[in-house]
């Protein structure tokens, strides 16, 4: 059974007479009543009491009383000043009564509002003691087995139990359907004459069970002493115990037909007793462990297993003396599946919050939305209550909080402002806490934390909500723990653009320059469950079961702006380490189950930047030591992260090193996305990486039909199931963008393409303009019920969703199959098809994934152009002169320059053309070479150009070059590859305008991940002057491959592994050699 509350006992200690100073206060009921309690005023209220405002300052003390009676303090405000005090319970003593503290006001009344404060509030000023201290209970759990939705004749008919009287164990139970079938009566009748002797037989009707119910049933249950049977009409509730003796005979009966919602005890055997519950409309739900606390009438809210975070349900606890230690019954069933279970791997169970506590802070409400912009948006009033600390000490628990918060800077349900470090380091003892504590049909936030450290956030559970729920305001905030909290259905707000819909950012235009049209994907619309600004805090045991976007959102503030500004130097978070983050799960977002990616704008809109302050931006992430760049990299890890249902992403995760480890992915859209910094990673020689983790792209968990949600076939077995974003979406597990990236003992199961909707285990993000990284590595890879068509199908699918896919990165992506544990040949890569930049004959085709399995040695080249910016680069190798790659460039065309990022295969030889007018600047950096690694490339330009051509080395993290050698012209092309110090030279020939043809030579190892050498990024800058003549366009035959490359050239067939398992066709009929071997 549920943990029933202790017996309520007063404590003598706050009996006015038995402690010294402790005076009863009885104020009684008046609107009027403004309560001051002044220096050496300790008072007991004993008695529900109405006042306009209560005011405890300095030296005065407030003692709520821990009565039989419940207590309701209605009130405007309460204000703790500093030096005041007042006290709910205590941590060793926490109130066992019933509290009811209520907040009432309007925000047009005529009242003066306080500066700090504003209206209809509690707050604790700077030097105030607030303690609240309710009933210990279990905060939230999760359901221990799937809870099916029924229909309300789910258990309709008869149903019968056989008992053994001695133990009350449940030796058999059936369901008879006596309403829809003839024939259930015949087994009914059977049913019961199977009866052993000296068993109990109990039978309750349920719903309606005459339609069909035939003489032989009705005769059997008459033998057995039923007298209602014979008479049974439509829904007449009806219930039977009968005790059996050894011969058969019925020795006990307890026969009725009282109403429902009756318990009815009936005596079956030697005094004991039968409890038959007539609640018909009720569910018995199986937990993860004891609801210690819980009791009838409490109210509980159970999360979505499915996409939408709307199938979350609340119900109400009825009494259950049959109940097991982990059951409770409430009221109603369930219109939505609720999973209680792991589903293929994965950890699905439904999270179960409590909602009801002892004492209870509530805003009283007026019918509907009045006279404030949120009306706009809300059709509801908005103006609740709000809890405020600058606080001497504040520790609040086992506390619900109901109808708090308001559409407005700063009033929000528990808000911590400005109050520094609040654990032992600022001299807490014990630390500042917030535990135990329900929040609900809040109208701004859960909890806020805004330039305070060291705060525990625990066993809190936070449930519809409007904006970002955990809330860290502006990055100063470190060393907080969120630990076992909860979130769900989190709602957009209108106070920030991160809180904001795209009706609201289109509409909300007062921090924005004006005129300017927000776009509300890149600007707004980040209403996450946890938003945090500073990745130096701890999210452990955590849930983010259901956002308008998203679970967890790691942002990232440059400067902090408002009262926080300079409290860090600029960039700071950027490069702090990430505090713990381990067993966390996010499910049922709109979005994504976790972010790790972009900043908030810190400057003023203005006539430059139009954009609205405080509005979604650019930032990269690279934790180091001592968040000093250039101290050594710190891995930000995540440990143990399950994220399933979410619309897009599981995870979108951009940074240096960010490492996952044992996770979970299933039913995302997406599962998991790891970027870079795009162009260069912001934090060179970092990398990425996913280890032990498990990707389930369709899993058993099909949930729930509802009208207007995407719903089609899908999975293995084909069967009807919610799906995200539309039917025909190309589904991933694990998608490579930039990098580099490394995938290590993952499994994946259940991919499976359909036609007209391509899914992917592993695959590339699509239509993506930027570079793939030739580092980007997998290894050791398991798949459990994926066919080939979905190991990396999708590669390069043209489809509804991803335009043609012919931007660059779409062209050049690759991915180094380490082991042959993708594609059964260790240490091929995947290249796109028609890719003769990097596939050769000898390169296995593979049309299911629109690609090729090759061996070969690949890189990098950047090439950079200014004056004009505007051309198209094709790029050829000079062994294929018909086959060359066309690419227009990453950087958006009104950027004054342009930059292309081919992946190139090293040792040969390449020609660029361009479709106009060749640029006067152009920047080759040589990208993942290492030392002695080397390509020759050639540029075209009309004849009569001139050139200016040196070499340098540049540190992108100092902004240090150091040049390192000019170029001169030559026409023996030997001396490309035997350059002097200090000089190097360029093949040109001016005839044709073949050239200026570079050797580009790697003097520097770069080591591990690192884009660039370890003195920094080796290049070369040509300047070219232009004759005013020259044609628009030029094209030349390519430059052949210098004399005297090396014998590895040639890049063979890849070597099979005919080891690796796989579950589908291999690739083996699709290999084939020139020279008829494998290499």
């Amino acid at each position: 059974n549920p943990q029933a509350p202790r017996p309520l006992v007063e404590d003598p200690s706050l009996e006015g007479k038995e402690t010294p100073g402790l005076q009863t206060w009885l104020p009684g009921h008046s609107e009027d009543h403004r309560v001051t309690i002044g220096r050496g005023q300790k008072v007991l209220l004993r008695a529900s009491a109405t006042v306009h405002s209560l005011e405890i300052q300095s030296g005065g003390k407030l003692v709520i009383a821990d009565t039989h009676r419940p207590i309701l303090l209605r009130t405007r405000h309460i204000l703790i000043g500093a030096g005041g005090e007042v006290h709910v319970g205590s941590p060793d003593c926490p109130y066992r009564g019933n509290l009811t503290i209520s907040l009432y006001g309007r925000s047009d009344d005529p009242d003066t509002e306080h500066s700090y404060f504003g209206q209809k509030y509690i707050g604790v000023g700077t030097g105030g003691t607030l303690e609240i201290h309710g009933a210990p209970k279990l905060s939230w759990t999760f359901l221990n087995r799937t809870y099916v939705f029924e229909r309300s004749w789910g258990y309709r008919g008869i149903i019968a139990h056989v008992l053994n009287p001695r133990t009350g164990e449940v030796l058999r139970d059936d369901r008879f359907d006596t309403y829809r079938s003839q024939n259930e009566s015949v087994r009914l009748a059977d049913f019961l004459d199977a009866v052993d002797p000296g068993l109990v037989l109990v039978m309750v009707v349920n719903d309606e069970a005459s339609n069909n119910l035939e003489d032989t049933a009705r005769n059997s249950l008459s033998q057995l002493g039923s007298r209602h049977i014979r008479t049974l009409g439509f829904r007449f509730w009806h219930c039977l115990a009968a005790a059996l003796s050894a011969v058969s005979t019925v020795t006990q009966v307890c026969d009725s037909k009282k109403a429902p919602l009756i318990s009815v005890y009936c005596p079956v055997w030697n005094g004991a007793y039968i409890s038959i519950d007539s609640q018909s409309n009720s569910s018995i739900v199986e937990l993860a462990e004891p609801p210690q606390g819980w009791g009838p009438g409490d109210r509980i809210v159970v999360a979505s297993t499915d996409y939408s975070m709307h199938q979350a349900e609340e119900f109400t606890l009825l009494p259950c003396p049959g109940c097991s230690a982990t059951q409770i019954r409430v009221a109603g069933t369930a219109q939505f599946l609720h999973v209680g279970e792991l589903v293929d791997g994965v950890d699905m169970r439904a999270e179960v919050g409590l909602l009801t506590r002892n004492i209870l802070l509530r805003g009283e409400m007026q019918e509907k939305c009045y006279g404030h912009h949120a009306c706009k948006f809300f059709s509801f009033d908005t103006f609740g209550g709000h809890l405020k600390r600058g606080f001497k000490a504040a520790h609040v628990s086992g506390v619900e909080l109901h109808h708090m918060g308001q559409q407005s800077m700063g009033h929000y349900p528990i808000h911590f402002h400005m109050n520094g470090d609040v654990d032992e380091k600022g001299g807490y003892h014990p630390p500042t806490s917030i535990q135990n504590v329900s929040i609900h049909h809040s109208f701004s936030r859960c909890v806020t934390i805004h330039g305070s450290n060291g705060l525990l956030v625990k066993d809190v559970v936070g449930y519809d909500i409007l904006g970002h729920c955990y809330f860290t305001e502006d990055g100063p905030e470190e060393r907080n723990t969120f630990d076992h909290c909860l979130g769900l259905v989190v709602r957009a707000g209108t106070l920030l653009p991160s809180d904001r819909d795209g009706k609201m950012c289109r509409d909300i235009t007062s921090d924005a320059y004006p005129g300017y049209v927000a776009n509300p994907r890149q600007d707004c619309s980040a209403t996450s469950t946890f938003w945090i600004a500073n990745p130096n805090n701890n999210l452990v045991n955590c849930s983010a079961a259901g956002s308008e976007e998203t679970g967890f959102w790691f942002i990232f503030h440059h400067v902090p702006t408002g009262p926080s500004e300079g409290m860090y130097t600029p960039g700071h978070t950027e490069h702090t380490p990430m505090g713990l983050f381990i067993n966390n799960r996010a499910h049922s977002n709109n979005r994504a189950g976790m972010i790790l990616d972009n900043g908030v704008k810190t400057t003023k809109a203005n006539n430059k930047d139009k954009k609205p302050y405080l509005s979604l931006v650019a930032s990269r992430y690279g934790p180091h030591q001592d968040a000093d760049p250039f101290k050594p990299r710190v891995p930000a890890r995540i440990h143990r992260f399950i994220a399933y249902k979410n619309m897009d992403q599981g995870a979108w995760l951009r940074g240096g090193d960010v490492w996952l480890d044992e996770c979970q992915f299933a039913d995302n859209a997406i599962s998991l996305t790891l970027a870079s910094g795009g162009t260069f990673p912001d934090d060179d020689g970092s990398h990425q990486q996913v280890v032990n983790s498990v990707f389930v792209g369709e899993s058993d968990n099909r949930g729930t039909f509802q009208p207007g949600q995407v719903w089609g076939p899908g999975g293995i077995d084909l069967k009807g199931r919610s799906l995200p974003r539309a039917v025909n979406f190309p589904t991933r597990g694990m998608q490579v963008y930039d990098g580099p990236v490394r995938v290590h003992n993952c499994t994946f199961r259940k991919f499976s393409a359909l036609e007209g909707r391509h899914t992917s285990a592993i695959g590339f993000r699509l239509n993506n303009s930027w570079q793939t990284c030739p580092n980007n590595n997998v290894s050791q890879l398991t798949f459990d019920q994926v066919p080939v068509t979905a190991l990396s199908a999708v590669l390069w699918e043209v489809g509804p969703f991803f335009s043609l896919m012919q931007r660059d990165g779409d062209k050049t992506a690759l991915l180094h199959d380490t082991d042959g544990s993708l594609s059964q040949y260790p240490g091929a890569y995947l290249v796109k098809e028609d890719n003769w930049l990097l596939r050769h004959p000898d390169c296995i085709d593979v049309p299911e994934w629109r690609g090729a399995i090759c061996s070969g040695n690949y890189a990098q080249v950047y090439i950079q152009i200014r004056n004009p910016a505007s051309p198209v680069m094709q790029i050829v190798r000079d062994e294929y002169p018909d086959r060359p790659l066309t690419l227009e460039g990453a950087v958006a065309k009104k950027k004054h320059y342009q930059q292309f990022q081919p992946v190139v295969t090293l040792y040969k030889g390449y020609t660029v053309h361009w479709d106009q007018a060749a640029p006067a600047e152009v920047t080759i950096w040589i990208i993942n070479f290492n030392k002695d690694d080397w390509i020759n490339v050639g540029l075209c330009y009309p004849r009569g150009t001139t050139f200016t051509i040196l070499s340098d080395l540049h540190d992108r993290a100092t902004k240090v070059t150091r040049k390192t050698a000019t170029y001169a012209p030559t026409n023996n092309r030997d001396k490309l590859q035997h350059p002097h110090p200090n000089r190097s030279y360029y093949y040109w020939e001016q005839q044709t305008g073949s050239g200026p043809t570079l050797h580009y030579y790697a003097h520097i190892y770069s080591g591990g991940f690192s884009f660039c050498s370890l003195k920094g990024c080796e290049r070369v800058k040509i300047t070219a002057v232009i004759p005013n003549t020259a044609p628009q366009q030029l094209h030349v035959p390519g430059l052949p491959t210098a004399r005297g490359a090396p014998p590895w050239w040639r890049c063979p067939c890849p070597a099979n592994c005919p080891t690796t398992t796989w579950y589908g066709n291999t690739h083996a009929d699709y290999c084939y050699s020139v020279s008829g071997e494998y290499l």
